[in-house]
């Protein structure tokens, strides 16, 4: 099959978060398969790369407020994957993708329509007519609403949509002035088939209208946002198209994320032989200011410091866990006042907490294999990777039982992790509790390590289920 891959950012070329990693490994996955892929995504100001070329193709795209044009750019990446970024000065080179410290782009709408439109002129002017077009989030929305109405009778209009949707809660919504500033068809401003959400814009929801088929990036997530508490809004459309409508859990980067190769560990190791992961705690423990001889069980976080990763139940029972003799090592940044209270608890247990606030990729590996166990205790979580790299590096994962935690990590006396079900301190503290327990037996702690290190999150795995769900809209 051939395949179109629009996304806002792909790592390592650009990366807010799991979109970008999704849109750089998938597509790679797919064309392993044997797929010939083309992913279009902005050239922002901090793209660079020696192998970008000139495709010698350039898109003149018209809208109302004026003509944009800018030349397309290419990245072979693999005999049958290619990157090509959409330069554009006026709109993407700036710093920030989507906004800066004074918030989101008020271009927004105008950068992501040049986006959505121009990812299929772009397919248009190489001559690149694919079976299936995979959109991602809301900022390409438009492209199976522009597919379906500005480009019928053309080579392109064969193509079948496909929409994931990585995280419900953003959805691209602005004021109706839009409609007029893009020159998009008032008839397409309604509730029932259009873009119209309470009196606005919302560029998720056409693209949930318009695509042939949806995903997101996980079985449970898929069931959540069918429900009122989870929808954000869209449950009722998002019910109404269930048919379509496919969870499929993202994969991780097993060549990055390998314990019996990871550059960032003082030692390595693997399931049939843990003996490395002892030095990888100790290394952690001393990183942090922490005594490296302890027995004690060591918890650990990688986060965005937010509402949504569940930070401030976390924060709310940590002093009632630390009471007991256990370490806790955090990496993180985000939200100030979750901030601050982090730094209030090291403060408050210096022997036992260690905190950095930031990123620095070398410590979250370290993390993730000098920890005995991982806590994530989200409000909901779509998919999750932390999970999947825990169990990968042998650290037990703490999980609330929501979105993609609960499809990859197994509770129970057999499991691969420790799972609760209540958004509440009591259920929280009750599995810090099982953790310790489970500490306290080592022989039963080793089976949870090497069960969930044999578990396969590749997405060698998650791309053939894409392939088997755009097979199907191909012959359909």
């Amino acid at each position: 099959m051939k395949i179109l891959f629009v996304a806002s950012e792909v790592a390592p070329f650009s990366k807010t978060g799991g979109l970008g990693d999704v849109a750089g490994a998938l597509p790679a996955a797919l064309a392993a398969l044997g797929h010939e892929v083309k992913v279009v995504s902005p050239r922002y100001r901090d793209v660079r790369d020696d192998r970008l070329t000139p495709t010698g193709h350039s898109l003149e795209l018209r809208f109302p407020f004026g003509i944009e044009r800018g030349p397309i750019l290419s990245v072979r990446a693999a005999p049958n994957l290619e990157l090509l970024f959409l330069e554009n000065e006026h709109f993407y080179g700036r710093d920030g993708i989507y906004g800066d410290a004074f918030g989101e782009f008020g271009d927004n709408p105008r950068r992501y329509a040049y986006l959505s439109m121009g990812a299929l002129q772009a397919a248009q002017r190489l001559g690149f007519f694919p079976d299936i077009i995979h959109v991602n989030d809301w900022q390409t929305g438009l492209v199976p609403v522009a597919l379906r109405r500005g480009f019928q009778g053309t080579a392109l209009s064969r193509a079948r949509t496909v929409l994931t949707i990585h995280n419900l809660a953003y959805q691209g919504q602005f004021g109706k002035h839009v409609m007029d500033e893009l020159g998009l068809p008032w008839d397409l401003f309604t509730a029932e088939m259009g873009l119209e959400f309470y009196d606005a814009v919302n560029f998720l929801k056409g693209g949930i209208q318009f695509a042939d088929a949806l995903t997101t990036v996980s079985p449970t997530y898929a069931r959540e946002i069918q429900e009122p508490e989870g929808g954000a809004s869209l449950d009722g459309l998002l019910r109404a198209r269930r048919g379509v409508l496919h969870g499929i859990v993202n994969g991780i980067d097993v060549h990055e994320w390998n314990p019996e190769t990871d550059p960032h560990l003082p030692a390595r190791y693997g399931a049939r032989n843990l003996a490395g992961k002892a030095a990888c705690r100790r290394e952690l423990l001393r990183r942090f200011g922490l005594s490296p001889d302890t027995e004690a069980p060591v918890f650990g976080i990688v986060s965005r410091l937010a509402w949504q990763k569940g930070v401030d139940l976390l924060l709310e029972v940590m002093p009632m866990a630390l009471q007991s003799d256990i370490r806790f090592v955090a990496v993180g940044s985000g939200e100030g006042r979750y901030v601050d209270w982090l730094r209030a608890l090291q403060q408050q247990f210096p022997q036992q907490v260690g905190t950095f606030i930031g990123f620095d990729q070398g410590l979250s590996h370290l993390v993730e294999a000098g920890a005995d166990f991982f806590i994530m205790p989200s409000r909901y979580e779509p998919c999750g990777l932390n999970q999947m790299y825990s169990l990968r590096y042998g650290t037990v994962p703490i999980v609330r039982a929501t979105g993609g935690l609960v499809d990859t990590v197994e509770g129970g006396v057999d499991g691969t992790g420790i799972l609760f079900e209540a958004f509440h301190p009591t259920a929280l503290l009750a599995a810090l509790r099982r953790a310790q327990a489970l500490y306290a037996e080592p022989e039963r702690l080793q089976d949870f390590r090497q069960r969930g290190m044999s578990r396969d999150f590749s997405w060698d795995a998650s791309a053939r289920k894409y392939e088997r769900l755009f097979a199907s809209l191909v012959t359909d």
